[in-house]
Parts: C-alpha cells; sequence; structure tokens
C-alpha cells in the first residue's frame, strides 16, 4: 500500500486519511498530524472572528472619526460583519469566550485601529488607546457609535 506522506501532498495526505478511517483502518492513520490539523481548524475559526471583528470596529471608528464621510457602503459593512459574526458565534459557541478576553480583544483593538488609521489617513494615537465600546453594542443591529 502506498501511503502518503503529510509533507509530500497535504490534500492527497487528508483525503487518504479520510478513507482509512471510513474504512476502519486505523492503523494506517497518521494521528499526529490529524491531532494538528484539528487543532488547526480551531485556530481558524477564531482567526475568522477576530479578523470580521477587526473590520467591524475599523468601520464603526470611521463612523464615529469621519462623519462627513458616513455612507450606505459602510453601513452595510457593519451590518454584513455583524450578521458573519452572528452566525460564527451561532455555530461555534466555544468562541463565545474570546469576546471577553482582554488579551484577544487588545489584539483586535489594535488591528481595528490599525486598519482605521490605514483608512481614513488619520494618526492611530487619534483613536482610542483601548476598546471603550461594549462588545453588546458593537454587536447590536442598528447600533453605531455618536461623535
Amino acid at each position: 500500500m502506498n501511503i502518503t506522506s503529510y509533507e509530500a501532498d497535504v490534500v492527497a495526505w487528508a483525503n487518504q486519511q479520510a478513507a482509512f478511517i471510513r474504512a476502519g483502518q486505523f492503523q494506517y492513520l497518521d494521528l499526529a498530524h490529524i491531532a494538528e490539523e484539528i487543532e488547526d481548524v480551531g485556530k481558524s475559526e477564531k482567526h475568522e472572528l477576530a479578523s470580521r471583528m477587526v473590520v467591524l470596529l475599523a468601520h464603526l471608528l470611521k463612523w464615529q472619526y469621519q462623519p462627513k464621510k458616513r455612507g450606505s457602503s459602510w453601513e452595510r459593512t457593519i451590518k454584513a460583519q455583524r450578521n458573519a459574526i452572528s452566525k460564527r458565534l451561532k455555530a461555534t459557541p466555544s468562541l463565545k469566550p474570546l469576546l471577553i478576553d482582554p488579551e484577544w480583544a487588545e489584539d483586535v483593538w489594535e488591528d481595528a485601529v490599525a486598519l482605521a488609521a490605514k483608512e481614513t489617513r488619520i494618526e492611530s494615537g487619534k483613536f482610542p488607546y483601548s476598546w471603550e465600546w461594549s462588545v453588546a453594542n458593537v454587536l447590536q443591529e442598528g447600533w453605531l457609535p455618536t461623535v
């Protein structure tokens, strides 16, 4: 039997590992790499949540700091990110504790400020040093920060 190595072709390896599981050929399983791949799924879900939160927060900052440039595209982006975050949290409720994790929130905020600064050309130091809105408000449909 020709067993594909993880290092040689990860997609072929994954397909072969799934076939081994389905066939009950557990002796051929590459358990170390399977465990690694399962952990990566969790990391990917966390990254997806963080990425969407960064975009949402950056647009809320833009909304607050550039009131004259507000438009329907910003509103659509805010709504789309909120919807995507809501779906992600419903599908993966184990991500909810991240929303109150201070370290995660700090990282997300820093990235959001950097994105907002880049897109607005406002110095990042002009934005709040830390996340000042409640998570509930940020995720609440229709909520927008005031000037």
